[in-house]
């Protein structure tokens, strides 16, 4: 069915169809050079002495005049009248339906629909808007990202907007939320960006959702309003001093979050060991300290 506001993928579509079907070449031929003309035919009466032929007065050519192949023509262009017609909504079929030939009906559809120059840039326009401002919006699927950005480039591509490779796959990849950060760099490094198309980079990345959405979900747990991570640091810090000061020994104790670390080194306190071995998780850190509000740091600058 046609979409107002899309005349240029309804065009494709016919089109294929037209040809999928039988006689599919003169089904084109009737909407694009307009129906099959009937014209006139002369009836041969008799041979004459030499060769020459008696004919007829001229008369119309009736359907019964046709040659095998002209009869293919003229049905061509019944079938396509039907197939423009069924694939018209009421309200567009309500202004054309007084036609009859399947050419005047595609060519007050598209003057109807795809409008003037003007209208055609206006189109581009927007697109090329829409393009320069595409995002993965927060709480969006990588999947759902990559259909809304299939669709986009297609829309682009049925008016003839063109993009190269690295422009789209640069814009695919550049543009999805935090949690893929450490996964579209994977990407750059290891598949390239010139190389492959975004359906590629796409089937890459999905592989890595799951991890992604454990990013988010950390992401989120240090991004609470009220929430300053190195705060919790600190409590960290401070369960230690309680277990240490109950019945594990200073020089024996471990802390839960780091009872897998065989690393801790003896010569340092408890609280040199513990900064040790924070240092290699402070990365994912980092940006989340860039969000903090400004009272958080001054809060942490006094204390230092």
């Amino acid at each position: 069915m046609l979409d107002r506001t899309d005349f240029a993928s309804w065009e494709q579509r016919i089109r294929l169809y037209c040809r999928g079907k039988e006689n599919g070449v003169n089904i084109l031929k009737s909407i694009d050079e307009g129906p099959f003309q009937m014209g006139t035919f002369q009836e041969t009466l008799a041979e004459g002495t030499e060769g020459a032929l008696h004919l007829g007065p001229e008369r119309p050519r009736v359907y019964s005049d046709l040659s095998p192949e002209d009869k293919e023509r003229y049905n061509a262009d019944i079938r396509a009248t039907n197939i423009l017609l069924q694939g018209l909504p009421k309200d567009i079929y309500s202004l054309i339906n007084h036609y009859t030939d399947a050419k005047d009906i595609w060519d007050n559809v598209k003057m109807l629909l795809e409008g003037s120059e003007l209208t055609k840039e206006d189109r581009e326009s927007q697109l090329y808007d829409d393009f320069e401002h595409f995002r993965q919006h927060k709480g969006e699927t990588i999947h759902d990202y990559y259909v809304r950005f299939a669709k986009l480039i297609n829309d682009m591509r049925n008016i003839k907007m063109t993009m190269s490779r690295m422009q789209l796959n640069s814009k695919f990849v550049n543009n999805m939320l935090p949690e893929w950060g450490r996964f579209v760099t994977a990407v750059k490094l290891n598949r390239g960006l010139r190389d492959s198309n975004y359906d590629q980079l796409y089937a890459y990345l999905k592989q890595h959702e799951a991890h992604a959405n454990e990013n988010k979900m950390m992401l989120e747990r240090f991004t609470q309003p009220n929430v300053d991570p190195l705060a919790l640091m600190s409590n960290v810090s401070h369960q230690q001093y309680n277990s240490q000061s109950s019945t594990n020994p200073p020089s024996t104790y471990v802390p839960p979050h780091f009872a897998d670390n065989t690393q801790l080194d003896s010569g340092l306190s408890p609280s040199d060991n513990l900064i040790k071995n924070l240092k290699p998780h402070t990365c994912l850190l980092n940006p989340i300290i860039q969000t903090i509000p400004s009272s958080n740091k001054t809060i942490n600058s006094e204390h230092h």
